[in-house]
């Protein structure tokens, strides 16, 4: 008699991953939840927006990239559900958005409980340091198509936003400062050139490297800052006109998506100092400037577009938060680009 586990899907395996990261979940809970007794479903009391005049609902969705085979090289799980929350929610502040809840999914060749209890307990955690709350998930096993070893992760945001509070591009005018907010290191994006660039510049995870203090498997898997209580902190104390996200792309090509089709963004290049992590990619795999400049955050993962009366108070406001920020550049005439002062 032929039998689910012997398919190599393991049901009992599944339940008691689900109990491992219950308490871990909670953490992450806001006064808006409902529970729903049957599990389905994750219930969000939408009475919340009675306050608002006219509310507007954002979504987005992401994943974690190949920065997950790093975490599995490593046998370490528990942050990586921390930068799945920080591409997801920190995509729905950019508009001014307060992230409320998300949902997670994760695929993975077999079902090991305190691994899957582990990347579960990081996206909680990470939903906890954004102010919002996982409300539900899936973990789905795949033998077969993936190794026993292997999985990946994907999650949605929903967040809500005032209409006319709404930031963006229209507001942008030259004349507005550009702040950089310091990233924790390469975050989330370009992973498979970090990949490219260990093996063939001989590198080990294992290895320690004077300049990071620490092995280059740490640095790597340093948790993506969350800056979404940072930047709605920013929201309501200050006057933004429009933020960025920096991610896969790159500093400009992320900046630019900010800016109207009338106004340029000159960035100062000699304004900040990029971590070490990537004066070691860069130089041990021989990777030129401009690649660097399009694939990695090199150091800043937000911009905030403030006007220049503002950007002290901005500032002041951030680095009291313990956040890192500066003058990144400032707003001209222009096409809609963002580019580095030569």
């Amino acid at each position: 008699m032929t039998s689910y586990a012997d398919a190599g899907v393991d049901i009992e395996a599944g339940d008691r991953a689900v109990e491992l990261m219950k308490s871990r979940v909670a953490r992450s809970r806001r006064p808006e939840v409902v529970d729903d007794a049957s599990g389905f479903a994750g219930l969000f009391d939408a009475s919340a927006f009675l306050r608002y005049r006219r509310p507007l609902l954002a979504t987005s969705t992401d994943g974690v990239g190949t920065k997950v085979m790093l975490a599995q090289q490593l046998g370490k799980h528990d942050t990586i559900g921390i930068d799945l929350v920080g591409m997801v929610v920190d995509d729905l502040v950019v508009c001014g958005a307060e992230p409320l809840f998300m949902t997670d999914y994760i695929a993975c060749g077999k079902v090991v409980p305190e691994r899957i209890a582990d990347i579960v307990g990081g996206v909680a955690e990470g939903c906890r340091l954004a102010g919002c709350a996982l409300v539900g998930g899936e973990t789905a096993e795949h033998p077969g198509a993936m190794g026993p070893d292997e999985y990946d992760l994907a999650g949605a945001g929903t967040g809500v936003v005032e209409a006319d509070e709404m930031l963006g591009p229209d507001r942008v005018v030259p004349g507005d400062v550009v702040l950089g907010l310091a990233s924790s290191g390469v975050h989330s994006n370009g992973y498979s050139l970090v990949r490219h660039v260990i093996k063939t510049a001989g590198l080990r995870l294992e290895q320690e490297l004077p300049e990071l203090g620490r092995t280059l498997g740490e640095e790597l898997l340093e948790p993506t800052r969350i800056y979404s209580l940072d930047c709605l902190a920013l929201i309501r104390e200050t006057e933004v006109h429009a933020l960025a996200h920096i991610t896969g792309g790159g500093l400009a090509a992320n900046l630019a998506r900010s800016l109207p089709g009338t106004v340029d963004a000159l960035l100062d290049r000699g304004s900040w100092t990029p971590p070490a992590i990537f004066e070691v990619l860069g130089g041990h795999g021989g990777v030129p400037q401009e690649e660097m400049d399009k694939t990695f955050n090199l150091g800043v993962g937000m911009c905030a577009i403030v006007p220049a009366a503002e950007a002290d108070k901005a500032l002041a406001l951030l680095n009291g938060r313990g956040l890192p920020a500066w003058v990144l550049g400032e707003v001209v005439e222009g096409e809609g680009r963002a580019r580095f002062r030569q």
